[in-house]
């Protein structure tokens, strides 16, 4: 279990609801095999352990570039091919979700087009502008980083009340300045008849932290509906 600290653990479909992205894309973009050969984009932080089925908390964040790729249309092959190349210039295993890709994605994508000739690639190579609408702030937004240039926590809402920090309640979504699973909380306000006040009391937490909480598992719940 000491393996698993400080690296976040999520289901196929935790990572869906969260990421809003649907497990069946996420199972063939990270666990697709062909002829018992791995054939997925990346091997997840978990492979090796006994919850290979799972994802990391980077993981989780990688996921959310290569969704915005696929769906401008970049090939999954083509995908793969840049993995690998900014893999090497940036030195790091998870590199679209580094910063520094923001400045070098353009020449990696360059060098991704000779070898693979993905003609949706062409806009991200000759259009700046192309390519900060697929690569952009928003995708960025709320993630912090740590010396080593790795993604730390992730805050999903704007007003930063919500966070997933892998070393903390293995990177569930928890109230930053509480500690306490929106599971939880959304739970209790289920139990409670929907009550806010009755479950801010028990808790002893305030009513807008117990509103952000629901409110994120509401989202939560309804990318589970559509997925």
């Amino acid at each position: 279990m000491n393996s698993l600290l400080g690296v976040g653990i999520y289901s196929v479909q935790e990572a869906a609801a969260i990421t809003g992205i649907e497990a069946r894309k996420i199972r063939r973009w990270l666990f697709q095999y062909r002829n018992n050969e791995f054939n997925g984009l990346w091997k997840t932080e978990l492979s090796g352990l006994d919850m290979s089925d799972n994802l990391s908390f980077h993981d989780l964040l990688e996921l959310r570039f290569v969704n915005a790729f696929r769906n401008h249309g970049v090939s999954f092959q083509a995908i793969r091919v840049a993995a690998l190349h900014a893999q090497e210039l940036i030195g790091s295993k998870y590199p679209f979700t580094c910063k520094k890709f923001l400045t070098d994605g353009q020449s990696i994508f360059a060098q991704t087009l000779e070898e693979t000739g993905d003609e949706c690639l062409m806009d991200l190579v000759k259009k700046q502008y192309v390519f900060k609408q697929v690569i952009s702030d928003s995708l960025y937004a709320g993630i912090e980083y740590n010396d080593n240039n790795l993604a730390s926590r992730w805050y999903p809402t704007r007003s930063r009340k919500i966070v997933l920090d892998p070393t903390r309640s293995f990177g569930k979504p928890i109230l930053t300045d509480f500690g306490i699973t929106t599971e939880t909380l959304f739970a209790a306000w289920k139990a409670e008849d929907k009550n806010y006040r009755i479950v801010a009391d028990t808790y002893e937490i305030p009513l807008d932290q117990v509103k952000a909480a629901i409110g994120f598992e509401q989202r939560i719940a309804s990318n589970e509906v559509l997925h």
